[in-house]
């Protein structure tokens, strides 16, 4: 999914009976990097932003990225976060695998498929298939995979334009589970949330497909500025402060960075 995903199965073109692109209704769109390039996210964040975030932290830093579609937004990410030239050979895999490692997850097998496939990056992205809302099955894959570096919590989670298909999966109650849930699992937050805007679209692609209405769009209470209610969920009762705002995609997203309050102190 991503990116327009990371809530409930869905198929996609290539699947017995898959669906056409524009009716996936979790975001697990399967060639959305091709109109959402990678480049338009990296490119707002300052390069340095890990040594500047984590000075003094014992390496390796470890990372979730949460929806990964087919993981091209994920690779791009370890390049940019690391330093890595886009077109340079891999480097060696034990030593990038010292500084951070990637656990990345979408609700769609296909896509994390295709993404182990094509990781130049086997040794320290890791993708597994994962509904993020599912607790029992979140807890035991976060789990298994904190465990194996002796950690309870991630240093830093990426959630891109994955907040609409939580909301319009789960509803209300759903969205404020997610960002909670992702809070308390961090200690930083970049996130990206769909513009309302983008809600509306997806319903009408839906419509126009002959399909079911998403189940909570027409019942939503939480609309309007959604990256502003984004900031009033996380922020509430001192979970997480905004950091900044990196700015804005060419397609009107904003990249915001947020801090837990909670585990700021608390992660060697």
């Amino acid at each position: 999914m991503r990116h327009e995903g990371a809530a409930a199965p869905g198929r996609v073109v290539g699947a017995p009976g898959g669906l056409e692109p524009g009716a996936a209704p979790y975001g697990n769109f399967p060639n959305y990097s091709r109109f959402h390039p990678p480049e338009g996210r990296v490119r707002l964040l300052p390069s340095g932003l890990l040594r500047r975030l984590f000075p003094a932290r014992a390496r390796p830093l470890l990372g979730l990225d949460v929806g990964c579609n087919s993981g091209e937004l994920s690779v791009a990410l370890y390049r940019h976060l690391l330093g890595l030239p886009e077109n340079e050979a891999s480097p060696d895999q034990l030593v990038v695998a010292k500084d951070l490692n990637l656990l990345c997850c979408d609700i769609d097998a296909a896509l994390i498929e295709r993404a182990q496939q094509c990781s130049p990056f086997p040794a320290s992205i890791h993708y597994t298939t994962l509904d993020i809302m599912d607790s029992g099955a979140r807890e035991s894959s976060l789990s298994n995979f904190l465990s194996r570096f002796g950690r309870s919590t991630f240093d830093i989670c990426f959630c891109m334009s994955v907040t609409m298909w939580i909301h319009l999966n789960h509803g209300d109650n759903g969205l404020v589970e997610f960002l909670s849930c992702l809070a308390s699992l961090c200690e930083y937050l970049l996130i990206e949330p769909q513009p309302w805007k983008c809600y509306r679209a997806a319903a009408r692609r839906l419509r126009k497909l002959g399909r079911n209405d998403f189940d909570h769009f027409r019942s939503l209470a939480i609309s309007g500025d959604m990256a502003e209610k984004v900031t009033q969920i996380l922020t509430r009762d001192g979970a997480m402060e905004l950091v900044c705002c990196f700015g804005s995609t060419s397609w009107d997203r904003s990249l915001l960075l947020f801090k837990s309050n909670a585990l700021t102190q608390k992660v060697p």
